[in-house]
């Protein structure tokens, strides 16, 4: 096992129903089930695309309740797009952390422990998809914008967790990353 630190430099949720954008605030509580009010809250979700083994619609266990992006992998897709800055909210991320290169390169099963104890588990890459490309295309008023984020986004676009302890996190707190 190898463990580094990180910081947390922002913390989001999306609540607004059928929005995949996040809004910044000062503090998340999280349950087993991920954060309540955020539209990945849930024990279980119907399978989708991203789970081909499964008939779509088939209830599994949902391994994406928080994702997570890091400043370093934003300012390296903003540059690869020929833009000043990506907002993490535009990705629909819940956490914004900094200090780690390489964060959606961690392997899965790697551990993430807040100060008070709050434990995530790595379940892997987030995958780019094309609705960050749109919204990132309407925020900057560029239409050319959309088809340029998910090649320059591949293998930088974070990671989705799952909940192992409850508890809070917190904008400003570091985090122990254990790798397996």
């Amino acid at each position: 096992m190898r463990t580094f630190h990180a910081t947390t430099e922002a913390v989001l949720i999306a609540d607004e129903k059928g929005n995949f954008v996040t809004r910044r605030v000062p503090e998340i509580e999280v349950e087993l089930a991920g954060i309540p009010g955020d539209r990945h809250y849930g024990l279980l979700v119907p399978a989708d695309s991203r789970q081909s083994i499964y008939e779509r619609g088939t209830m599994i266990a949902n391994r994406r309740q928080i994702s997570i992006i890091s400043v370093e992998e934003c300012e390296e897709i903003a540059q690869g797009m020929g833009i000043e800055a990506i907002e993490p909210e535009w990705l629909g991320a819940n956490l914004l952390v900094s200090g780690i290169q390489g964060l959606t390169l961690l392997p899965v099963g790697t551990r993430l422990v807040f100060p008070d104890g709050t434990g995530l588990i790595c379940e892997g890459e987030n995958e780019p998809c094309v609705l960050p490309g749109k919204k990132i295309a309407a925020a900057i008023s560029d239409e050319s914008l959309a088809k340029k984020f998910v090649p320059n986004a591949k293998r930088k676009r974070g990671i989705v967790c799952s909940i192992e302890r409850e508890g809070i996190i917190r904008a400003g707190d570091e985090i122990r990353i254990i790798r397996p």
